[in-house]
């Protein structure tokens, strides 16, 4: 006879992705106690689609900068692009098939399947990431392009989790992306400033139209947060529509950066070329006391 315990298991599949899961829970708090400590405030349902999402960009990311170059440097045959395209392909089988041998394909794809999201956001995240792979410099066009799939598109794919299980209008939906997208667009841009000595030195990067690192003035530097400050604000306005199962941990994301975005404005330019800007463990603990006791972004 069974016991309770073990009627309630999951077999097969859905053992298979429950594990597949776990393995995507793994590596997003290997690689960010910041977002997982955001990430604490959604519902369990929606954390783990969260997670889901993000490992796959983790892992996309690992191919383009970090461990697939490591490996080459040491010995191996890794060809990025190769790779890269090998990881888009097998997405697009596990959608299609509800399965991959790659676990962290195997939980975002059925993260995908399970909340309504597909090729129209993966396709451009994957373009992306190829584009690092050989363009160091951006016109405003590509820029736009570039920070279109990198980082508004995973905001998107979000916001499908976010939103899962409940009614909105056309009005409202539209409202929801657009806030979406902006959410997203400025993370990847105040990254991007707290990045600029490693993408400049390390990867020959330059992000910014027409920006050159070692020229940085404060006047650009205000220019670029005053950006990022519109950004911020535009998605505020339809952070208040969301679901309370994901409103308090998009909150929490949304004033982490906005704290982010407040140092870098205060931080001079020459400084900002050679150091990464953080918020101390204290003012994260703040802003997670604040969020919980019912505030929000301005």
């Amino acid at each position: 006879m069974k016991t309770p315990d073990a009627t309630k298991r999951p077999t097969g599949l859905a053992l298979y992705t429950q594990a597949a899961e776990r393995s995507s829970s793994v590596i997003i708090r290997a690689y960010s106690t910041s977002f997982g400590l955001a990430a604490r405030l959604l519902a369990p349902e929606i954390r783990q689609h969260v997670e889901n999402i993000y490992a796959l960009v983790r892992v996309a990311d690992e191919i383009v900068d970090g461990s697939a170059a490591e490996a080459k440097l040491s010995g191996g045959k890794v060809d990025p692009v190769h790779a890269l395209d090998d990881l888009e392909k097998e997405v697009y089988r596990a959608l299609k098939d509800r399965f991959s041998s790659n676990l962290v394909v195997h939980a975002f794809a059925h993260t995908a399947n399970t909340t309504g999201f597909d090729r129209k956001l993966i396709a451009p995240f994957f373009e992306s990431m190829r584009m690092d792979l050989w363009k160091t410099v951006h016109t405003k066009a590509s820029f736009d392009k570039y920070v279109y799939g990198s980082a508004e598109v995973v905001g998107l794919m979000c916001l499908q989790a976010f939103t899962m299980n409940h009614e909105y209008t056309i009005a409202e939906r539209e409202k929801l992306v657009s806030g979406g997208r902006a959410l997203g667009a400025a993370f990847q841009k105040v990254n991007f400033l707290r990045d600029l000595a490693s993408d400049s030195d390390a990867l020959g990067r330059s992000y910014f139209p027409g920006l050159v690192v070692e020229k940085l003035s404060d006047e650009k530097r205000d220019e670029l947060v005053t950006d990022i400050e519109a950004d911020l604000a535009k998605s505020s306005i339809s952070l208040r529509m969301l679901p309370k199962t994901s409103r308090r941990a998009v909150a929490a994301a949304h004033l982490l950066f906005e704290e982010l975005n407040k140092r870098i404005a205060k931080t001079p330019a020459t400084e900002l070329k050679t150091t990464r800007i953080s918020v101390p463990n204290f003012k994260k603990l703040l802003i997670i006391i604040k969020v919980l006791l019912g505030g929000l972004p301005k």
